[in-house]
């Protein structure tokens, strides 16, 4: 029975430390340009399969956490990642998992993600195969292979490009079969809101990142141009909306500036914290701002 007991123990403590080497909270970034993207293709009269979505949410989600292993196992390695570390604990650092172990369950996660892509390849055709492929490659190049892209400041385009212009176009495409400028400012306006998660944790971490050479943009920027950075991200959507007032889908615009206090609040903080382990709290309102700002959005695109 004891046995038993312990078995069952050590199960939950397993799954709870993989849990929390998925990040949950970066997970939003694979939801809110679903939620965005849906409510502009509502906006346009067309029909929504649902099951397209769902394919599309639960392959980002898998690339979203393959990246963050894979994130986890390198930063370890590569000394990023210390007993001095101020974010959240990572299981490699720990010693919950071996950087063996973190790097497999990466590659299932990455392979899985692929195998969700297989009906929607089968849907969109090419295109859809080109960007599932390559998002998977650069999940794993976000920290590991011969040219990090988080260690070379190049994390935050990173993120705008395929958790903004690539998430929303993608789906877009596979619902409509079409693409155009709209699209693309959805996408930006996203890709923006996204990034702000990787810049609060590269805030957060620059003074650590800077002794192994870990050179985000944060570190790149120095604290000063890494707040302008954020504060700019918080009203970057807003101020690229602005296509939604010339094309007279007021409700499109108007709807989302009801998340901007949240924003507004994150900058405030921002500006009077020094970078510290309280701004793990910031990367969970920089989440919720996220989601907030495409629900509101899919709100405003149902407005006729």
């Amino acid at each position: 029975m004891n046995l038993i007991t312990d078995l069952k123990l050590k199960f939950w403590l397993n799954l709870k430390s993989w849990v929390m080497a998925a990040r949950p909270k970066t997970l939003s970034a694979a939801i809110v340009p679903i939620i965005a993207s849906v409510g502009l293709v509502q906006s346009k009269g067309h029909p929504i399969e649902w099951w397209i979505v769902v394919f599309v949410l639960l392959s980002s989600f898998c690339i979203q956490i393959g990246t963050n292993l894979v994130n986890d196992a390198m930063d370890f390695k590569k000394g990023a990642d210390t007993e001095s570390r101020i974010g959240p604990q990572r299981v490699t650092q720990q010693g919950l998992f071996s950087f063996k172990q973190v790097m497999l369950m990466a590659t299932l996660f990455f392979l899985l993600a692929i195998g969700l892509g297989i009906p929607l390849v089968v849907r969109g055709g090419f295109p859809i195969m080109l960007i599932g492929l390559i998002s998977v490659v650069m999940g794993y190049a976000y920290t590991s292979g011969p040219y990090p892209l988080a260690y070379k400041g190049l994390g935050d385009l990173f993120v705008i490009l395929f958790f903004g212009l690539v998430a929303v176009g993608g789906l877009f495409y596979l619902l409509t079969g079409e693409y155009d400028i709209s699209v693309f400012i959805l996408g930006l306006q996203i890709g923006f809101l996204s990034t702000i998660l990787i810049a609060i944790n590269n805030l957060r971490d620059m003074n650590t990142d800077v002794l192994v050479g870990k050179k985000t943009l944060a570190v790149r920027l120095g604290l000063t141009g890494a707040r302008i950075w954020i504060c700019f991200l918080v009203v970057a959507p807003y101020l690229v909306g602005y296509y939604w007032l010339f094309k007279n889908q007021f409700a499109m615009y108007v709807a989302p500036i009801f998340s901007l206090p949240l924003g507004i609040l994150i900058i405030k903080r921002i500006l009077a914290t020094a970078p510290s382990a309280v701004y793990n709290k910031y990367l969970g309102l920089s989440a919720i701002y996220g989601v907030l700002f495409s629900l509101l959005f899919y709100m405003g695109s149902l407005v006729r």
